[in-house]
């Protein structure tokens, strides 16, 4: 579109512009994001579903979201997974004896008491381990040797953890006892990224575990002798009892005709337990905090309510997200757009969206606001976000604030996933961002449209099929 500065502000009104641009520019000025932050990795720390720290989180989040007085703040109820990873013990003992740094994959099961060992048979992909019949893989480990791409959008990490939840499918059909993974993640150091293996509700059978790249590049080398490469596993993951976490919801109260209109601001609460969740998703919950917060604290209320929702279980099978989907079914076209913080605190470089086709002028308009602090336009073909997924397929529109991802997988679902890893000015500037954005879809006259049903079917079968 080729369109002046004018025409790009008509569907945005010269007040709502000014004051989306005066919250943008304090935002950068220093938001509550990094106490937020601070806060909540230091008190609570790791935060599996199911866990300790888990209920921890819950309590903390609605204390934090009271004492930065937003309205109407509630926990609400969420039956989430509960597993525990265990010990593991990973080591080729053939050709080579060498120890392997690994980590248990979300839902993995262990093996026997006495362990695992077989051979390894090595794949590049998924699509080279559907070619290979019962015959080749029984009574095998399988290693899946997938590099993943480093790339600031993240575009990589779709196969990686498609990969990771749909190898062990794949693998247990032709009778494999254990899935390897070269871990979905772009980190030189040794680490290995854990994350969940359970995709669209199929639970593994067989072991699946996830190892560092330096170790994946090992057992590459191994698998390039003439001898057999063999891996002995021992795991004691096992799957508990469900345990009931929460949705933690807090809300800037809209004022007027439009106040039951609901702008959606999301993040996870929950975390993995190698790290302590500072980048996922730790600071998620403080960009789309601290957003709501400048808004209350400016003294004005929106005519939409904008309200936060930290979400129980978006690591271990977006429990939380469907869980709100089912409590507010009846007001989905009451949720006008929706907005998720899930992806750390690179600074934001790109407005993407997923909206009705005649509302893009609206779009346009809003990366004008964006662009000074390096926002591009993005296409209308965004996600939104893991946890709007329910709502998105329901026909709730989204926009896509795209952060720069080029070192998160790095840190992402590691040991390496800490406080330091973030930068104030940037996590400031994803505030700034969030905060106009939400400004805007919470006071113009117009909404985003719809978006049309999504029935279409989620498995590793049908994806592969």
């Amino acid at each position: 579109f080729l369109l002046s500065s004018a025409a790009l502000a008509q569907p945005i009104p010269s007040d709502v512009r000014r004051a989306a641009a005066e919250l943008r520019d304090s935002a950068l000025a220093g938001s509550a994001a990094w106490d937020v932050v601070e806060s909540l990795v230091n008190e609570v720390g790791p935060r599996p579903a199911g866990s300790a720290g888990d209920v921890a989180a819950v309590a903390w989040a609605v204390a934090k979201l009271e004492a930065l007085g937003f309205s109407n703040v509630r926990a609400e109820d969420v039956v989430v997974p509960h597993w525990d990873r265990g010990t593991l013990d990973v080591r080729m003992t053939g050709p080579y004896a060498q120890p392997i740094v690994a980590a248990s994959l979300g839902g993995s099961t262990g093996t026997p008491s006495e362990g695992i060992e077989a051979e390894v048979v090595r794949v590049p992909s998924l699509a080279a381990l559907r070619e290979l019949s019962e015959r080749e893989l029984g009574g095998r480990i399988v290693f899946v040797d997938h590099v993943m791409e480093r790339h600031r959008s993240g575009r990589g990490y779709g196969t990686g953890s498609r990969i990771r939840g749909c190898a062990h499918y794949f693998a247990a059909e032709r009778g494999a006892l254990a899935t390897l993974i070269r871990s979905a993640g772009t980190s030189e150091h040794r680490f290995a990224h854990t994350g969940s293996m359970i995709r669209n509700g199929q639970a593994p059978t067989i072991p699946g575990i996830a190892i560092a790249n330096a170790d994946a590049d090992m057992l590459a080398y191994a698998a390039g002798s003439e001898s057999p490469v063999t891996i002995r596993i021992h795991s004691t993951a096992r799957q508990l009892a469900d345990h009931v976490s929460a949705n933690v919801i807090g809300e800037v109260p809209g004022k007027g005709e439009l106040a039951d209109e609901i702008v959606l601001l999301g993040a996870h609460l929950d975390s993995w337990d190698l790290g302590v969740g500072a980048i996922d998703d730790g600071a998620g919950v403080a960009i789309v905090t601290a957003a709501a917060k400048l808004i209350i604290d400016s003294g004005v209320a929106p005519r939409r309510t904008i309200r936060v929702v930290l979400y129980a279980n978006e690591e271990f099978g977006l429990s939380g997200a469907q869980q709100y989907y089912e409590n507010y079914s009846a007001d989905l076209d009451k949720h006008v757009l929706g907005m998720e913080a899930d992806f750390g605190a690179g600074r934001v470089w790109q407005l993407a969206s997923r909206v009705a086709d005649d509302r893009l002028v609206t779009v346009l308009a809003l990366q004008n606001l964006l662009e000074p602090i390096g926002i591009e336009l993005g296409g209308n073909q965004s996600g939104g976000g893991a946890d709007l997924t329910p709502l998105r397929r329901a026909g709730m529109p989204v926009l896509g604030l795209r952060q720069d991802g080029t070192d998160y997988f790095d840190y992402h679902h590691t040991a390496d996933d800490t406080l330091d890893k973030i930068d104030r000015d940037d996590l400031d500037q994803n505030v700034a961002a969030f905060v106009t954005a939400a400004w805007v879809a919470a006071n113009i006259d117009s909404d985003f449209g719809r978006l049309p049903i999504d029935t279409s079917e989620q498995s590793c079968a049908a994806e592969y099929d």
